[in-house]
C-alpha cells in the first residue's frame, strides 16, 4: 500500500463530520421540548407535595396548639424543601386561627414563573391560577 492510500484512508472528512453535527441538531431539537415539558411537570408536581406537606405540618401545630395562629412552614416555605427553590410558599391564616390557605408563588426566573399558583386550603380545598387553575388534576400540558 503507498503512502498516498494510507493517508486518503485515514480520518473523517468534513462532509461526514457535518453530517454527524446535522444528526446531533435533529436529535436535539426532537429531545429538548420533551425535557423541558417534563422539567415543568416535575416542578408542579414537588409544589404539590410541598403544599401537602405545609398542611401537615399546620394540622400538626393545630393539634397541639388548638390554633393555627403562630404556625410558621419552616422547610416547606419553599419548593423543592431540599435545593434550589422553584416556587415560594406562603400560608394566610384568618383572624379566628380556625382556617389557613397555603399558597406556591413560582420564583421570578424559574421554570414555572408567570404561570399562576397553586393553593391549598385548611378545609381541602384544592385551587390555582392562571396556567397552573387545574394543575390538581393534572400538571401535563404546561
Amino acid at each position: 500500500m503507498s503512502i498516498e492510500a494510507c493517508k486518503s484512508q485515514r480520518g473523517f472528512t468534513l462532509m461526514e463530520l457535518m453530517m454527524a453535527v446535522v444528526v446531533v441538531g435533529i436529535l436535539v431539537a426532537i429531545a429538548l421540548p420533551s425535557y423541558s415539558a417534563y422539567v415543568r411537570r416535575t416542578a408542579c408536581e414537588d409544589a404539590k407535595g410541598t403544599l401537602a406537606g405545609a398542611a401537615g405540618l399546620m394540622e400538626r401545630f393545630r393539634a397541639q396548639q388548638n390554633t393555627y395562629t403562630g404556625a410558621t412552614l419552616g422547610a416547606y416555605a419553599k419548593s423543592p424543601v431540599d435545593g434550589g427553590a422553584v416556587f415560594t410558599v406562603a400560608v394566610a391564616i384568618d383572624n379566628t386561627g380556625t382556617s389557613y390557605g397555603l399558597t406556591a408563588t413560582p420564583v421570578d426566573g424559574g421554570v414555572l414563573a408567570g404561570r399562576g399558583t397553586i393553593t391549598l386550603s385548611s378545609n381541602g380545598v384544592r385551587g390555582g391560577s392562571g396556567d397552573l387553575d387545574g394543575a390538581w388534576g393534572s400538571c401535563r400540558g404546561l
